[in-house]
């Protein structure tokens, strides 16, 4: 072989291996690849409902616990102060939540009857979920199957034992199933939502929620989905696990965590729920969501022949965080923050603490700079499955604020005398400090372990801009564009006022992105506002009267409109020339060139880029409704003309995408008012042992089991009072919904056929009863049917009740 042939055979052999060396580098940035967090939600003890109710709540001296409340009787009949005794628990305070009972069960399509066998931990779930979502920035619409992964961390669904008495089984029905399972608590977010990404429920037991983090970060890396929830509940319904822990005596008798303390006696129990949105860190920013912080790796793994199913295991710790900083590639001596299992229990805090500095202290001994820990259980109480989230969501906090709060308080005496502080570089701070400014990164970890053995570290880090990206460039202020919507006129009138009131709190440059957030990362529903304004409190006045005057539920959504422009050919020229200038992003040159399109295809471009049909058009014939780009006014500028015509477009139903407003990357806010759910009362009480149920069928109907005796009005009044009683609607049915509209799914759909085939004989097929009929329709043709067969069925179910409601 030639010397050159060799020389080019050793260049492709280099190149081919360069290649290689960057697809390795590749795949292994990916695995490794940070992950955003961009929303939260939450419900956590002492009536917080909100990250920066939470951030207060950290930054102040309080506890969150609370005594049993009235509504707990099994947990309040099985109190008894004093040693353990079989059958009897001796806590009578724990991190209890404000309000379990109540739910907006018409938001999220779901009927009266549905919603009051649901556990509590399902409705929340569905309310944090969507608030994260929301403050990430994140439309759901349910029709567009998100990439969305849901991952929950459940480890008890008790409110279903209410249900459970052996002597009245009637109170069983069949939303008992769908209702309890933990296998529903993250599928009906995903359900409910539409979302098409991988859902999984997870039990580690108290490493549940972490777990659950875990998974969706594996998830997200791999690309199996493209946004993740990750979740965490529990809820304290039920004396049954109350008295088991207190005969192992790992509760404290006052209720309380003392993390780290020598008082530590046990842990203190409490009960929240809360929800993350996730994305890859590169698609956030790409995307302009906000970044709260940056998850940069975690670990699971699991105690294995430890000396006891339940007891920690301090080598596995190790090797768990070991891990997680691995995955991380972030150095032991970076960390700024631990924030502890910490469950305040004489053997598991010191084997904790053991395992902290077996893997980071002689790094931090090395740096000189303490390493502090802490945990809110210590505050809120130990959240059991979904401990980990509210640690998680807490040191998100913490990063965010670049300060650390208290984690104990002057007062509660003495550390742990079996850990060795003066040995060990770590510190429990009694008051709030700042972040420490000799590390040159703000990093924490976030630790957990559960009874199940499963044990979780989690590395996060707190967001900064990249150096590159450009800065915000300052502009005239211009008007700008602000839409609400609601499920309801109640609740658009609420967040209307919570708007307003934000708006007057803002900063003048924050208007844009403000108003960004609210058109592009909510989803639009049926009642609908829409102003116009330069500054915020021109935009704040405006909502306030437009909420004042009401908003009308448009008829039908439009989806082609005509659009009448000047008159003049100069102006309309102008008009579109004076849009182009204000928008050059959507000014797209058309194929052949933008100087191909006339005045009027130009115009028509720039609107449709907005989502919609658009026909430019100075005559106009026909019903089709047609809108002005004069403005309210003649001479109306071009900027407020577009605006007001897309606000008009808006109030009356249109589907738009205005996020063309702003060009591609602007930045959402994350701290803006969420959905103002509504607050119906939805509650199983607990029934006396032996107490004779209900009867099992649906009473208030008459006696007459003839059709013909009834006649067409007495079937139509009948089948009105099943199909009340089966949705458990509180008052009368809007008959120009469809069944599904009205909350009716097949479980329900099967109560209300079988009631119906207990009196008559129905001759119609499921093809003839399809559940997307407007009721009226739908309870039309069964009363037809019905009417029209003289002889009435005794007791007839029919073969084939299951498939007619499916």
């Amino acid at each position: 072989m030639e010397p050159a042939d060799v020389r080019k055979l050793m260049e492709d052999q280099l190149r081919l291996s360069r290649r290689q060396q960057e697809r390795i580098r590749q795949l292994e940035d990916e695995r490794h690849g940070p992950v955003a967090v961009i929303g939260m939600g939450l419900r956590l003890p002492g009536g917080l409902t909100s990250p920066e109710a939470y951030w207060d709540f950290l930054r102040g001296d309080t506890t969150a616990c609370s005594p049993i409340p009235e509504d707990r009787p099994g947990l309040r009949a099985v109190h008894e102060p004093g040693p353990p005794k079989p059958g009897r628990s001796y806590v009578g305070r724990a991190g209890f939540l404000s309000d379990i009972a109540h739910f907006d069960a018409d938001f999220f399509g779901i009927s009266q009857r549905e919603a009051k066998l649901l556990d509590p931990q399902q409705r929340m779930l569905l309310e944090t979920a969507w608030e994260a979502l929301e403050r990430g920035g994140i439309a759901v619409r349910r029709a567009d199957r998100l990439p969305v992964g849901v991952y929950l961390g459940m480890m008890a669904s008790e409110y279903s034992e209410r249900l459970e008495d052996r002597a009245d089984m009637t109170r069983i029905d069949p939303y008992y199933t769908t209702g309890g399972g933990l296998c529903f608590g993250a599928g009906r977010i995903s359900y409910a939502m539409g979302f098409c990404g991988p859902v999984a429920s997870v039990d580690t037991a108290c490493s549940s929620s972490l777990t659950a983090l875990h998974l969706a970060l594996r998830a997200l890396r791999g690309g199996e989905c493209r946004y993740a929830l990750a979740c965490g509940s529990n809820l304290l319904l039920s004396a049954n696990l109350m008295v088991s822990l207190c005969q192992t005596r790992a509760l404290s008798p006052d209720g309380r965590s003392k993390s780290f303390l020598a008082s530590a006696d046990g842990y203190g129990r409490g009960e929240g729920v809360g929800a993350i949105a996730l994305m890859r860190l590169a698609d956030a920013e790409r995307e302009g969501h906000p970044i709260l912080a940056v998850i940069r790796g975690s670990a699971v793994n699991h105690d294995g022949a430890a000396s006891g199913l339940t007891a920690p295991s301090g080598p596995a710790q190790e090797e768990v965080i070991r891990a997680a900083l691995a995955d991380a590639r972030v150095a032991a001596g970076d960390l700024g923050w631990i924030e502890a299992h910490g469950t305040g229990t004489v053997l598991g805090d010191p084997i904790e603490v053991g395992a902290l500095d077996g893997v980071v202290g002689e790094a931090v001994r090395e740096r000189g700079v303490p390493l502090a820990i802490g945990s809110v259980k210590s505050r809120l109480g130990h959240l059991e499955a979904a401990s980990g989230m509210a640690a998680l969501i807490k040191t998100v906090l913490m990063l965010q604020h670049g300060e650390i709060p208290a984690a104990a308080a002057p007062d509660d005496g003495e550390l742990n005398p079996h850990i060795p502080w003066d040995r060990i570089a770590f510190t429990v701070p009694r008051e709030n400090q700042p972040w420490p400014k000799a590390l040159r990164r703000r990093v924490a970890g976030v630790n957990s372990f559960g009874m199940s053995g499963t044990n979780v570290h989690v590395v996060l880090e707190a967001y900064a801009t990249p150096d590159d990206s450009p800065a915000p460039s300052p502009r005239v202020p211009r008007p700008e564009l602000l839409t609400l919507s609601a499920k309801d006129p109640a609740a658009l009138a609420d967040l209307a006022a919570a708007v307003a009131d934000r708006l007057r709190k803002t900063d003048a440059g924050l208007v844009p992105a403000l108003c960004h957030t609210l058109r592009s990362g909510r989803a639009p529903m049926p009642y609908r506002i829409a102003v116009t304004g330069t500054s915020a409190a021109e935009l704040a006045d405006a909502l306030t009267r437009a909420a004042h005057g009401g908003a009308a539920r448009p008829l039908a959504p439009l989806r082609r409109v005509t659009v009448r422009p000047p008159a003049d050919a100069k102006d309309l020229a102008a008009l579109a020339d004076a849009l182009a200038d204000a928008y050059p992003w959507l000014a797209a040159p058309a194929p052949g060139g933008s100087a191909q399109l006339d005045a009027p295809g130009r115009l028509a471009a720039l609107v449709g880029a907005f989502g919609i049909q658009v026909r430019v058009r100075h005559d106009v014939t026909g019903d089709e409704p047609v809108h002005s780009l004069d403005g309210e006014e003649a001479g109306a500028a071009p900027v407020d003309a577009l605006l007001g015509l897309l606000g008009r477009l808006f109030e009356a139903g249109a589907e738009l995408r205005l996020d063309a407003l702003c060009p591609p990357g602007t930045r959402r806010l994350g701290d803006l008012p969420t959905y103002p759910f509504r607050r119906n009362r939805y509650w199983v009480a607990e029934p006396h042992v032996g107490k004779e149920g209900d009867s099992a069928g649906v009473g208030g109907y008459g006696t007459d089991t003839g059709s013909a005796a009834l006649g067409p009005d007495g079937v139509r009044a009948f089948l009105d009072a099943v199909l009340k009683d089966a949705l458990d609607a509180p008052g009368e049915l809007d008959m120009e919904r469809s069944f599904l509209d009205a909350g009716g799914d097949s479980f329900i759909s099967t109560l209300f056929i079988t009631k119906i085939e207990e009196r008559f004989e129905v001759g119609l097929t499921p093809e003839d009863l399809p559940l997307d009929l407007p009721l009226e329709t739908l309870l039309g043709r069964l009363t037809a049917d019905i009417a029209g067969r003289a002889t009435p069925s005794a007791d007839t179910r029919g073969a084939d009740v299951q498939e007619r409601c499916a």
